[in-house]
């Protein structure tokens, strides 16, 4: 930490465990061949188990749940009456959006998090979340026939251009993006607290459920979005893989490796930001998967780069299983699951946050 209080990105790059060594390469045409190493995709398999078990619960749990005999043919198409209803409209969409946003809001943060060589850095910190937040909110005050979910995305995207612009330099420096972010995330804060004070009160009541993040009522719709921009950004991310882990050696020596480090990071930054603002717009601005779920990843998995694999699935596990809690545990009447994140990841920040100063990194 500098002496006025300012993060500072560390000089090299993020220290991770010593990475297991590739086994092979997954070759996509004649362009892309991605590393592949064991303990990746090991991980991957158990993370996956992990996934459909909690999907499972998610539809046969409760009062409305489906007896696990008659799932296949609910999810296959060939159930009618009530079970048809709960895939079809209540929990399905709920699941498959859950899904696609945590895996969105996961590659998001891993994205971010090499950009700014700095373990804190997503979009939470950054400030995307938070002008997702007040674009949300400005719609609400200022335009209520529209959908939150507009203002979301353009928040966001505002949020992220108004970083680039007070960088002075782009996403060219970490360090200044960090700063940058902070400040914007504080100012968006501030004018979401005034909106949710000004608006009615059942308005607001609304509104504050979306903004703590909600996965209730989501419909094919949002899951078609959030997935239709999964396979637009994340092969852009993963052709994007390898400079950023030259990236984190330092300038100089990935350009000497033959990267271009700028350019590499200000299209990761761009592409990060749309996952985010994508995700946010389906789900709303739901707190800490950006930020927990890629670490996560890197100790499950751990290897220089960013894991976008790893991480994708790790967020989409956590938010799931996040999820599931918010719609069963009896004394919380259906709480938004951006609570229950919340209380996940300020628990793994604090966590972090001392790691980080131990290792003489703040």
């Amino acid at each position: 930490m500098k002496a006025d209080g300012l993060p500072n990105a560390p000089a090299g790059p993020v220290s991770v465990a010593p990475a297991a060594r590739p086994t092979g390469l997954l070759r996509v045409g004649r362009v892309v061949a991605l590393p592949v190493d064991g303990r990746a995709v090991l991980v991957v398999a158990g993370l996956l188990a992990l996934l459909v078990v909690a999907g499972t619960a998610t539809l046969c749990l409760g009062r409305l749940g489906i007896p696990l005999a008659d799932l296949p043919a609910a999810v296959t198409g060939g159930a009618e009456g009530m079970d048809g209803l709960v895939v079809n409209r209540l929990r399905g969409p709920r699941l498959v959006t859950a899904i696609g946003a945590g895996a969105a809001f996961a590659v998001a943060g891993t994205l971010f998090q090499s950009v700014t060589r700095n373990p804190l850095g997503s979009p939470d910190v950054i400030g995307v979340s938070g002008g997702a937040g007040a674009g949300a909110a400005t719609v609400a005050l200022l335009a209520p026939a529209t959908p939150v979910s507009l203002g979301a995305l353009v928040g966001a995207v505002l949020a992220m251009v108004v970083v680039y612009l007070a960088t002075g330099t782009g996403f060219r420096d970490p360090g200044r993006l960090v700063v940058a972010g902070i400040g914007v995330a504080a100012l968006t804060a501030a004018l979401t607290q005034y909106v949710v004070y000004a608006v009615e009160r059942d308005q607001a009541t609304v509104l504050t459920a979306y903004l703590n993040g909600s996965l209730a009522t989501r419909s094919w719709t949002d899951a078609g979005t959030v997935w239709a921009l999964l396979l637009v950004v994340v092969p852009g991310a993963l052709f994007l893989s390898r400079g950023l882990t030259l990236g984190e050696m330092g300038d100089e020596l990935s350009t000497a490796l033959g990267a271009e480090p700028r350019r590499t990071r200000t299209a990761a930054a761009v592409l990060s930001t749309a996952l985010a603002a994508g995700a946010v717009t389906v789900a709303g601005p739901i707190a800490f998967i950006a930020l927990t779920a890629p670490q996560i990843a890197r100790r499950l998995a751990p290897a220089p780069g960013p894991r976008i694999v790893v991480s994708a699935v790790t967020g989409a596990t956590l938010l799931v299983l996040a999820d599931l809690a918010a719609q069963q545990l009896p004394l919380t009447d259906d709480l938004p699951v951006g609570i229950y994140t919340m209380a996940l990841g300020g628990i793994y920040l604090g966590y972090l946050l001392v790691r980080e100063w131990k290792k003489g990194t703040l």
